[in-house]
């Protein structure tokens, strides 16, 4: 997955699933749906992470290449 649009189709698929899941266990204590459960929330949570990544590297590229500019503007500073 690595446009935005297929993270964000994944994230509203188990976001679906997810709510599913919650009025489930509204109804009713279910060990297995509560493992489930708890495992989406863990994928949504990665899939949240790795959006936010794409994203900042859309807006300000790509993270090395910042690194290694923002090493040397530290370098020219301390020549100075």
């Amino acid at each position: 997955m690595s446009n935005l649009d297929d993270i964000h189709a994944e994230i509203d698929r188990l976001s679906e699933v997810r709510a599913e899941l919650y009025r489930r266990l509204s109804d009713q204590y279910d060990a297995a749906s509560a493992a489930e459960l708890k495992a989406i929330e863990s994928r949504l949570a990665e899939l949240w992470e790795r959006h936010r990544q794409q994203r900042a590297q859309v807006r300000f590229g790509d993270r090395d290449r910042i690194i290694a500019r923002a090493r040397a503007e530290e370098r020219l500073e301390r020549a100075a």
